[in-house]
C-alpha cells in the first residue's frame, strides 16, 4: 500500500512539472485600498478577482470581541482562548464536528458527526497543537446556531449590497491548529473573515485549479467532484495528493500552476470569487476561528 502510494505521488510530481520558479508560484494577494462598497464592487466583485480587504477591517465584529477570552492582538491573535463564560450558554446547540486523527501512518482517520457545541468547547479548552486526535467545528451554518450567536456576526455591507443581496449560506469554522481544508471551489462568491488566530490561504484561478484537481484524479485513477470538504478529500490517498499539490515543500520543486498566498489574521477579510480554487490551513497557537458568507 505504501509503495503504491509512493509511486502514485512520484507519478503526480512528474505530471505536475511546470517551468515556473518556486519563488513565483505563490504571489502576494492585492490589498484593497479602502473598504468602501463601490471600491470593493469595482475592483473585486464585478471583475471577479480575489482580493484582501484592508487589514483589520472586520475587527469590530461583536464575535471578535465577545467569543474569546484573550482579546485578539495587533499581531496574529496567538494564544487566544475561548470565552467560556459567554459561549457556554450556547452549549446545547447542535453543530457539525469533524474528528481527525493525525499520525505518521499513511491512512488518516476522519469522521463527521452532529454533536452539542459543549463537546467542542470542552475539548478546545483542553487541547494543544501537538495532540494526534482533534476536533474541528467545520462549516457550522447559521441555521444551527442560537440567535444571540448569529447576532454577533451581522452581515457586512459588501455582502448585502455589492450584488443582488442574496445570501446562499453563512458558516463558522473553529478549531485548534493545525486545521485544514483541501483545495476546492465554491459555487458562489465567498467573503471569508478571520475572527481569531491565523490562517494561510492559497488560491488558484479556475483553469489552474481545474488542472491540479484533474491531475490528482488521474493519479488516483478516478473521476471525482470538487465538493467542499468531501469526505474523500479528508482522508487517505486523495488527501495526501491534494495536500502535496498545494502545500508540500516538494510541490515548489515540481512547479505547479502559479497562484496567490495570503495570511489572514484576526479582523482580516478575504474575497474569493465564484469558481476560484482555494485551500486553507490554520496555523499558530491558540484558537483559530473564521466566518464566511456565500452570496450573490
Amino acid at each position: 500500500m505504501i509503495l503504491r502510494q509512493s509511486l502514485r505521488l512520484a507519478s503526480l510530481r512528474f505530471l505536475s512539472y511546470r517551468p515556473y520558479s518556486s519563488a513565483s508560484r505563490w504571489r502576494p494577494m492585492k490589498e484593497l485600498q479602502d473598504g468602501h462598497l463601490e471600491t470593493f464592487r469595482n475592483e473585486a466583485f464585478v471583475p471577479s478577482k480575489p482580493i484582501l480587504l484592508p487589514r483589520k477591517h472586520f475587527f469590530e465584529l461583536p464575535a471578535v470581541q465577545k467569543w474569546f477570552l484573550t482579546p485578539p492582538t495587533e499581531d496574529d491573535g496567538a494564544g487566544t482562548t475561548l470565552n467560556r463564560n459567554y459561549l457556554d450558554q450556547f452549549g446545547n446547540a447542535v453543530v457539525p464536528l469533524e474528528f481527525t486523527k493525525l499520525s505518521s501512518e499513511s491512512e488518516a482517520t476522519f469522521h463527521r458527526a452532529e454533536a452539542p457545541l459543549a463537546i467542542f468547547l470542552q475539548w478546545a479548552s483542553l487541547a494543544s497543537t501537538d495532540i494526534e486526535g482533534r476536533l474541528y467545528l467545520a462549516q457550522a451554518p447559521f441555521t444551527s446556531l442560537p440567535k444571540d450567536m448569529v447576532d454577533d456576526l451581522p452581515t457586512p455591507e459588501i455582502v448585502s449590497k455589492a450584488g443582488t443581496g442574496d445570501i446562499y449560506d453563512t458558516n463558522i469554522w473553529m478549531g485548534i491548529p493545525p486545521t485544514y481544508t483541501p483545495i476546492h471551489r465554491d459555487p458562489n462568491p465567498n467573503l471569508f473573515v478571520q475572527l481569531a488566530g491565523k490562517k494561510v490561504v492559497r488560491i488558484l484561478e479556475p483553469e489552474a485549479g481545474d488542472e491540479v484537481f484533474a491531475r490528482v484524479q488521474q493519479a488516483l485513477g478516478k473521476s471525482g467532484s470538487a465538493a467542499l470538504r468531501g469526505e474523500d478529500m479528508m482522508k487517505g490517498e486523495e488527501r495526501q495528493l491534494l495536500e502535496a499539490e498545494i502545500w508540500d515543500v516538494a510541490s515548489n520543486a515540481y512547479q505547479g500552476p502559479a497562484g496567490y498566498e495570503v495570511d489572514v489574521n484576526v479582523g482580516d477579510g478575504l474575497f474569493i470569487p465564484k469558481g476560484w480554487w482555494h485551500s486553507i490551513k490554520g496555523i499558530g497557537e491558540g484558537v483559530t476561528a473564521s466566518v464566511n458568507w456565500w452570496f450573490r
